[in-house]
């Protein structure tokens, strides 16, 4: 022990002032070179430094990453990190990671097996069901995690090699209503801001989104901002980012559309509607003001339980300012009407004019860290660069620049998320193929999944960790390089294209998921179709073929270097006539992407909540983002034990103080929480944080999801996790 040169009590204890900028640092982390990459967790797009030691022979960056700061000159961040960014490396080393590919033998037991027979075992079921019960039968659940470039080699593979016309991600979860309210209304998926506007706005408005918890970085950029600005947050619960409101909106939940009409109908009535802009880029506004006349403050009032005044007050606030930025996230789209919800704010900036300048628009908070990228490229229920399956030119030009004949691309779209668990249901999907994510906890009313999963005849997981509740039930583990490990991009929430680099080696025999794709690819026979994409840089270069013209190109972006170099670059960005600037929004022309270059005023009645509170079951339970230290189904952040200790072990459930004294719940008291689909185990956390007859819980524990109900958009079919009818008793136990 006197002689121990490492370990706890050693030199290691000791720090030293660090290169690079980096201030004091211990001995053992002290780098030898740092290099760049984009963080892997939220939207946010965050860039990081890494801090990289020499290999034991002096091969540069040969001993990987050993640390890493946030970049203090990327414009997205600038400097500053969240918890789950300060440990995106530490989660690396779990135990519990995927090391080799795993196969169940005859009892059920998950064994190890070589790449070999794994991928010889994937071909000969999947083909085996798709010979029995048509190519239909075998389908592919993707994700908003990986690189664009691993998504479009997936979707690529998948539909025109592998003859699959079935595939939907995880996307589906967060922001396919943004999505399809975007392309329904201004022509295309294109949220328009950059974060720049964070510091423009001079009144902002935060509907169903919490970016103080979810976005803490995002947030960071609102408190740079020195115009004093208003902060009005809609919202039923006093979120983190509700009690630094101005105003304070405690909307009932799911009442968010009919406050944009009443507020529409207010400004329109009082004359404050741009007029030369509704005028000159949108169309349908007439028919919408004649629509909104009925939403009278007293019937808003009603609706949202927020007092006439409240509501006037809401509004004054809103036309004394010059600059408003209306902002949402998934407590507007993951709703039985989230895409009318969605378009009823996109119609209110459309009113006043709040596009296409500083500190305006109508801006959609993306969740995962290349949701953006899976809503353009990951060949899903869209054709490859936001393109349609359904039109014969769409795949012509598909098939003309990745030179795949044309009958291979499927001519209608693929069932949505929803629509393929139904499948299952039905005895129409036999196959499934999970690249990752992890449905057996995140999807909506999980009881019944673990159910429709036991269905399948052959059930394939590829992911980082063996862990997850998906990947214990699979009939077949593939294991999966994570971020860090491998190479690519991602699009973030401001449309700014990062880049991912490979800092480590993947553990045992995991590969990254690229490399994955194209040993299936050979393995399957299809092989020689993706020839050209030899890594994901070349992969890259096609993408930028792919969106050459769309309103989504990227093509004047050079390659990897040019976006390390730029600090990312923001979509659009075309080989001729791209503006250099770091951050661009959209529409500053007043020209939109439908064919007549006007946005769409879409709009109806708002429709009750599918699962009302009463009777037996006389809370609302809303769920939604834990604390800033979660991600998702915790199946990265759990195995880091800083962020561990930033958030409770076990499920714990808000109620409010007069609810609780009514029902004699103590805080911290063990409680059941129980719906029409399930009961589960809880804490009471005792709070007016959140409304009286409304129950929250965290999306992140596994219980969770036991209670939600199925109910789906009907537009962009997106499950309405946040709102159905539960009730709260003491625990017998």
């Amino acid at each position: 022990m006197l002689r121990a040169k490492t370990g706890r009590l050693t030199r290691e204890l000791l720090r030293e002032p660090g290169r690079f900028g980096l201030g004091q640092l211990p001995v053992v982390n002290q780098p030898d070179r740092t290099t760049t990459a984009v963080c892997g967790y939220c939207s946010t797009g965050c860039g990081l430094n890494i801090h990289l030691q020499d290999g034991p022979n002096g091969e540069p960056g040969g001993g990987g990453a050993v640390n890493l700061t946030p970049t203090t000159e990327y414009p997205v961040n600038l400097g500053m990190a969240c918890p789950k960014g300060w440990e995106a490396l530490a989660v690396l080393d779990a135990p519990d990671r995927a090391v080799a590919p795993l196969l169940k033998d005859g009892h059920g037991k998950q064994k190890p097996v070589n790449w070999d027979q794994a991928l010889d075992t994937f071909r000969d079921r999947f083909q085996a069901i798709q010979k029995e019960h048509g190519a239909e039968s075998v389908a592919f659940l993707s994700t908003g995690q990986i690189p664009t470039e691993e998504m479009a080699l997936l979707g690529a593979v998948a539909k025109f090699g592998m003859g699959l016309v079935h595939g939907d991600g995880n996307t589906r979860q967060c922001m396919a209503t943004a999505a399809v309210a975007y392309k329904q209304s201004v022509g295309f998926d294109a949220p328009p801001y950059t974060y720049a506007d964070f510091e423009e706005s001079d009144c902002l408005i935060f509907v169903g989104a919490n970016p103080c918890l979810a976005h803490p970085i995002m947030w960071e950029r609102v408190m740079r901002n020195k115009q004093k600005p208003e902060i009005l947050v809609l919202d039923p619960r006093a979120t983190e980012t509700a009690m630094n409101a101005t105003l304070h909106l405690p909307a009932k939940p799911k009442s968010d559309q009919s406050f944009f009409y009443g507020l529409a109908n207010y400004f329109i009535q009082n004359g404050w509607v741009d007029r030369d802009f509704v005028a000159n880029h949108t169309a349908g506004f007439e028919e919408y003001a004649r629509f909104v006349e009925a939403f009278t403050f007293e019937r808003v009032s009603k609706e949202t339980g927020l007092p006439a005044e409240t509501l006037r007050d809401a509004a004054l606030r809103i036309r004394a300012r010059e600059r408003v930025s209306a902002w949402w996230t998934m407590g507007v789209n993951q709703s039985h009407q989230g895409t009318r919800t969605a378009q009823a704010i996109i119609n209110f900036q459309l009113l006043t004019g709040s596009f296409g300048k500083p500190g305006t628009g109508a801006n959609s908070i993306t969740g995962q860290c290349n949701a953006m990228g899976s809503r353009l490229f990951s060949n899903t229920t869209g054709l490859l660069g936001g393109r349609d399956f359904k039109k014969a030119a769409d795949r012509a030009a598909v098939a003309g620049m990745l030179n795949v004949p044309e009958e291979r691309i499927p001519d209608r779209d693929s069932l949505a998320y929803p629509e393929i668990i139904e499948g299952i249901l039905k005895g129409k999907i036999r196959g499934l193929w999970v690249i990752a994510t992890n449905p057996a906890h995140s999807w909506i009313n999980r009881n019944q999944l673990d159910d429709v999963l036991s269905r399948l005849d052959f059930l394939v997981v590829q992911d980082m960790y063996h862990s997850t509740e998906t990947a214990k039930i699979a009939d077949l583990v593939l294991p999966a390089a994570g971020w860090g490990e491998k190479d690519g991009t991602v699009i973030n929430s401001e449309r700014r294209i990062g880049l991912l680099k490979k800092v480590r080696k993947a553990p045992g025999q995991a590969l990254a998921d690229f490399s994955i794709f194209k040993l299936i690819a050979d393995r399957w026979g299809c092989g020689e179709l993706f020839e050209e994409w030899t890594d994901p840089e070349a992969a890259f270069h096609i993408l930028k073929r792919l969106s050459a013209g769309m309103p989504c190109d990227f093509s004047g972006i050079r390659d990897y270097r040019h976006l390390d170099e730029a600090g990312g670059v923001q979509w659009p960005y075309p080989a001729e006539g791209a503006d250099p600037a770091v951050e661009r929004r959209l529409f500053a022309d007043g020209r939109f992407y439908h064919a007549d270059g006007r946005a769409k005023f879409l709009f109806e009645e708002p429709r009750p909540l599918p699962e009302a509170a009463g009777g037996k079951y006389p809370f609302t339970l809303l769920t939604g983002r834990g604390s800033a230290s979660q991600w998702h189904t915790q199946t990265r952040t759990s195995k880091s034990a800083v962020l561990r200790k930033l958030y409770p072990d076990s499920v714990y459930v808000e109620v409010h103080v007069r609810d609780a004294r009514r029902l004699q719940i103590a805080p911290e008291q063990t409680v059941r929480v129980e719906s029409q689909r399930g009961s589960i185990r809880a804490k009471a956390f005792v709070t007016n944080g959140v409304p009286e007859g409304c129950l929250f819980l965290p999306m992140h524990y596994p219980e969770t999801n036991q209670l939600t109900d199925g109910q789906f958009d009907p537009y962009s079919r997106q499950p309405a996790y946040k709102a159905c009818a539960a009730r709260l008793l003491a625990d017998a136990n």
